[in-house]
């Protein structure tokens, strides 16, 4: 084997790892028409099949407080995490009861869910030393003014008061502001009291991030059934000291390395929120001079036939047809598409231009 194939074979292995192999995590597929508003009424994330919730039973004392059994009666935490398809945001959910809330610290000492977020599963490093070049620049410059980061770790205050919702860590804290992300949250509880602290917010996660901002960064993008790296913790502060750090890896370097993540996977739409049988398709160009198209068929359901009408008078009963115009026009296109539960067609106007 050569260098080139054992460094792609690393990469590979490093892309793949996880803090926990023998787990996996649940992202739920909200149907495009059931999008969850951030809006304080969290009877959106009631469609979600409790398969879905990570609970307590999850986290484990790393650092602080390890090695001491988690009570929840002390601390109890559920979360539930949610995707739309085509629509590169994770959706959170908390829910959370404390016997003690501390938030009246105006920095970090206070009560804190820390979300590390790796969009495209890459793994590595991200917030560590050996991220920067200190040839030229002061130790604290590379907070501000550092290299974009494959992952992305915020600290959410919980309840938020006075401040931003969260701390963005690096050198670009606009990742954390609309319309890239979203907050709200609900409790009724005072400094140190007893009570339930509810969430909700949307982050957008990215395969690199700049100080510039979003024109210079790129976005995860995020498909079914693919695996992606989350981990959180809670950090439980009760008067001036953190007294646990409760951690879904089990393994603290998940705050500054993504290898030690999570896996999540992006689940399909469950059966309930699926059309018996719904068609569809989409075309690429595969010839422009010669007027050569290439269909897909992207229905839904249990499919026996196809039948596509291009618009010109000639029609293909292919699954996925490639067909070649005589002239130029815009064409109106059918696909009709028929199983057990019935016919479905669907027609786009104007969608096929040749020229």
């Amino acid at each position: 084997m050569n260098r080139k194939s054992l460094f792609l074979l690393a990469l590979g292995f490093v892309a793949m790892s996880f803090a926990r192999p023998d787990k996996e995590f649940k992202i739920f597929q909200f149907p495009q028409t059931q999008i969850p508003r951030i809006d304080g009424d969290f009877s959106d994330w009631n469609i979600i099949p409790d398969s879905y919730c990570i609970g307590t039973e999850e986290l484990k004392n790393t650092k602080i407080g390890e090695g001491i059994p988690i009570d929840s009666k002390d601390f109890d935490l559920k979360v539930k995490v949610g995707w739309v398809k085509d629509l590169n945001r994770l959706y959170f959910y908390i829910d959370a009861n404390d016997d003690f809330w501390d938030f009246k610290d105006s920095a970090l000492r206070q009560d804190i869910f820390e979300l590390v977020v790796d969009g495209d599963n890459s793994g590595g490093s991200f917030i560590t030393q050996e991220n920067w070049n200190f040839t030229n620049r002061a130790k604290n410059q590379p907070f501000f003014n550092g290299k974009g980061t494959q992952a992305q770790n915020y600290h959410i205050f919980t309840p938020v008061v006075n401040k931003d919702w969260a701390l963005a860590w690096g050198n670009f804290p606009w990742i954390k502001e609309f319309p890239f992300a979203n907050s709200v949250c609900k409790y009724n509880f005072k400094q140190g009291e007893s009570g339930r602290f509810q969430m909700e917010f949307y982050i957008t996660p990215f395969d690199f991030t700049s100080f510039d901002g979003p024109e210079k960064s790129i976005e995860s993008v995020l498909k079914e059934n693919d695996l992606i790296g989350i981990s959180w913790a809670m950090l439980d502060f009760d008067g001036k000291a953190c007294k646990a750090f409760m951690n879904l890896s089990h393994d603290l370097r998940m705050i500054n390395n993504a290898s030690y993540l999570c896996a999540f996977r992006l689940m399909p739409l469950e059966n309930s929120f699926k059309k018996p049988i719904e068609a569809n398709w989409t075309r690429i160009v595969e010839n422009k001079k010669k007027r050569i198209i290439r269909f897909y068929d992207n229905s839904v359901g249990e499919i026996t036939k196809w039948h596509w009408d291009f618009g010109d008078g000639n029609t293909s009963d292919e699954q996925n047809p490639v067909y070649q115009y005589s002239t130029s026009n815009a064409w109106t296109v059918l696909l009709t598409v028929e199983g057990p539960a019935g016919k479905s067609i669907r027609s786009k106007v104007w969608e096929v231009v040749t020229e």
